[in-house]
């Protein structure tokens, strides 16, 4: 990986009203970084993938996307940021392809282009032979693998998953962690996601930032293969500042 981070997050404090929600917080993740933002409803998750996504500007402090403030819609960051809500947010009166297409669509790519690549894509998250079926159609697993081939398909720098997996049966969000991580590596994105629940950091994350209100770090954790192979240390670790 290169030393050059692709988030920086410098000295940010975010207020509403008399609501502290961040506090003086500090992180970088680096290109082809999995890092994942752990808390308890409340500790500030949400308002740190916004402050990500530019869709809020900090009070105080600096937050840059490959060098730019994510707030200025700045055209340098067009097309960079692809983002898979916990809502997959898909549109009913389209077809899983043609959810796909939507941020192509957007970035005026070809028609010709925009259909191959959202096709090659639902492929990928194993969903080829959906592309016809409207969201009604597909379950809560499936509805999410397209949403996260609508993030990806639009090929951007950096994936934000916002709880992604939280509303899903537990053998589906097992399934479906497992694809998206060997996927985002596969395709060597960089990924910010936030959660609540353990078993999503210690499974997909390189690295695990948890975060006690108001989104403060209260414990740093890196990850490989075989800290993964004690995962009951890593979660009695997480959950001890969590309490």
């Amino acid at each position: 990986m290169t030393d050059k981070p692709i988030i920086k997050i410098q000295n940010v404090s975010c207020k509403f009203g008399d609501f502290l929600a961040v506090d003086d917080l500090s992180f970088e993740v680096r290109p082809s970084e999995i890092v994942a933002l752990v808390g308890k409803t409340g500790a500030g998750k949400s308002t740190v993938l916004n402050l990500v996504m530019g869709s809020l500007r900090p009070t105080q402090g600096q937050v840059q996307v490959e060098g730019f403030d994510p707030a200025s819609s700045s055209p340098e960051l067009r097309g960079k940021i692809g983002v898979s809500f916990q809502n997959d947010r898909l549109l009913p009166w389209r077809t899983a392809i043609e959810n796909v297409e939507i941020g192509m669509q957007i970035l005026k790519v070809p028609p010709d282009k925009s259909a191959q690549q959202a096709a090659d894509w639902l492929g990928r998250v194993k969903m080829e032979t959906a592309r016809d079926k409207y969201p009604h159609e597909l379950s809560g697993g499936m509805r999410q693998r397209v949403s996260l081939a609508r993030a990806l398909v639009i090929d951007p720098a950096i994936l934000l998953l916002d709880e992604s997996f939280s509303q899903l049966d537990p053998v589906t969000s097992v399934e479906l962690r497992k694809d998206v991580a060997a996927l985002v590596r596969s395709v060597r994105k960089t990924c910010l996601f936030i959660t609540h629940r353990i078993e999503d950091a210690i499974e997909m994350a390189d690295r695990i930032l948890v975060l006690a209100p108001p989104a403060r770090i209260a414990l740093e954790l890196a990850l490989d293969d075989q800290a993964r192979r004690n995962p009951g240390s890593l979660r009695e670790q997480i959950e001890k500042v969590m309490q």
